[in-house]
């Protein structure tokens, strides 16, 4: 179940980390690792998550991760700053474990350790195996479905910090797996760094539903690395929100297709605030026959700035590919640009793009007042059907997670 190709050596890991460190990312703001710290103090372990303050479970919540309903969950990891504080599992069939313990118990693990990314990647990835703080280990076991989603929370509460976070999750043959990841920090003005690296491998037949939703400050960098693999048959649903305040995000998750009829969905939601900076992107390389992506994007400016990347490549026959990018600028000052690309390498693939960057209509405005509502209650329910995007083969439940950070958000954005 477990063989793969030979890989490199800790120590060559480390090497090459090194080698990396001052390698810039291929776009972006850059940032001074240098000016964060790497370590913090140790935090408590908490048996029981319900007991932690009130304030931060208010955190946590607001990025769906809710600690006083366990019931509805199949699993919970918790990580603040550079210490897991909470893993526990309810649910037969499925893995949850800081990822240090789950390398200690498992010797395959290290074969999937910077498989689907390089280590060398940019000076973050490299940062992150030089510095790594731990990080999620989530695994279904063959033909096990998740019956309420896995949640795992990455939280920031230390000033200055620079969390680096490294995790594995893999959905084994004809497995099902829903996760709600959460990241969030502590305070409204403290500054931060958030780097992790996350590496998803789809085996056959299986299914995988990744709900990313972040709540950071005006402070808090944030750079996420994420790549997947999906094999035959396999599907990969990746929904990301964040409609909060932020520093700067720069993100470019890639899905690579190996498998015949694999499938990949991305779907981002995204609202930038005046001093907020984002540059995001999508990419899925659809290299066996039959297999399928689409990468849909709403991106909303109230004053910051977004950068909307999508790309797709199709290297095999048959395979079908659609990029949208809707951009919406409600006040001046902010910034919408949106770069769809997409290469074919032989014939007989199918590949399509479409992208719109403006303002709400005058008269969308008008027919909604015309029939009762204020200004402001029509312009809300256009910015509300703006965001909505529905996503095939989401469950209810993610699905109203993703509805109530939207809706958690309008006042906001308004």
């Amino acid at each position: 179940m477990h063989q793969m190709r030979e890989i490199k050596s800790s120590r060559t890991y480390r090497d090459s980390a090194k080698e990396a460190s001052d390698k810039p990312a291929a776009f972006g703001e850059d940032i001074d690792l240098s000016s964060y710290a790497s370590s913090a103090e140790e935090k408590h372990y908490q048996d029981d998550p319900s007991e932690l303050p009130d304030t931060t479970k208010e955190k946590m919540l607001e990025v769906g991760v809710t600690l006083d309903e366990p019931d509805q969950r199949s699993g919970t990891f918790i990580q603040e700053d550079n210490t897991p504080i909470h893993c526990s599992v309810r649910q037969e069939g499925i893995e949850v474990m800081a990822v240090s313990e789950a390398l200690e118990k498992y010797d395959w693990l290290s074969d999937y350790w910077w498989r689907a990314i390089a280590v060398d990647t940019d000076k973050y990835t490299a940062s992150v195996e030089m510095n790594q703080n731990n990080g999620y280990f989530i695994r279904t076991l063959p033909g096990y479905k998740t019956t309420y989603p896995v949640q795992a929370c990455l939280y920031l509460a230390t000033a200055q910090l620079s969390q680096n976070v490294h995790n594995i999750i893999i959905a084994e043959e004809g497995s099902e797996l829903h996760l709600i990841t959460g990241c969030t920090s502590s305070s409204e003005e403290n500054a931060g760094l958030h780097l992790g690296v996350s590496e998803f491998y789809i085996k056959r037949g299986a299914k995988v539903t990744f709900t990313m939703i972040h709540n950071w400050n005006p402070g808090i960098n944030v750079r996420p690395r994420t790549a997947t693999i999906v094999e035959e048959n396999g599907l990969f649903l990746n929904n990301y929100v964040l409609m909060k305040p932020v520093r700067s995000l720069q993100m470019n998750p890639v899905a690579r297709c190996v498998g015949e009829n694999a499938v990949v969905r991305y779907n981002s939601t995204l609202v930038a605030t005046p001093g907020s900076s984002m540059d995001v992107g999508s990419q899925t390389i659809l290299d066996a026959r039959g297999a399928k992506t689409e990468i849909i994007t709403r991106a909303i400016t109230t004053g910051g700035d977004i950068i909307s990347r999508g790309y797709i490549e199709g290297n095999a026959p048959d395979v079908k590919g659609h990029l949208e990018c809707r951009g919406l600028i409600l006040q001046e000052g902010g910034m919408v640009h949106a770069i769809p690309e997409l290469k074919g390498n032989l014939a007989g693939i199918d590949l399509s793009h479409e992208a719109a960057v403006g303002k709400i209509a005058e008269e969308e405005v008008e027919y909604l007042m015309a029939r009762g509502l204020t200004q402001n209650e029509a312009t809300a329910t256009i910015i509300r059907g703006f965001l909505k995007v529905d996503v095939e083969g989401l469950p209810p439940m993610l699905n109203a997670e993703i509805e109530r950070a939207v809706q958690a958000s309008e006042k906001d954005i308004m």
